[in-house]
């Protein structure tokens, strides 16, 4: 479990790294795109999928499955499509399973 959780913790590092990256222009144009608007995604996916059998609520677990899903195939969806934002979805949908998750 705590492997678990220090693999989730850094693959969160990783993506907010990639996010900023894209908000900073630290590259290419090419190279800030693809950090910010596709392997976030995909890092945000894999720590939520990481994440869901540790949730306490095990009602929970299988939501967390679906938006770490969602981000990562999100991540892929062209962006001129009119699909492209489901990847935000997925990403506010598993913060906000995430936040409910925390102990009182």
């Amino acid at each position: 479990m705590q492997n678990q959780q220090s693999i989730q913790g850094i693959l969160s590092i990783a993506a907010l790294i990639c996010l900023a990256v894209g908000w900073f222009n630290l590259f290419s144009p090419e190279i800030n795109h693809l950090l910010s608007r596709k392997v976030f995604y995909v890092l945000i996916g894999a720590s939520f999928f990481i994440q869901a059998p540790l949730l306490t609520n095990k009602n929970f677990v299988y939501a967390m499955y679906a938006a770490a899903a969602i981000c990562v195939l999100g991540a892929f969806i062209p962006e001129d499509s009119k699909l492209s934002a489901v990847k935000t979805v997925g990403l506010l949908a598993g913060i906000i399973l995430s936040l409910s998750n925390r102990r009182r």
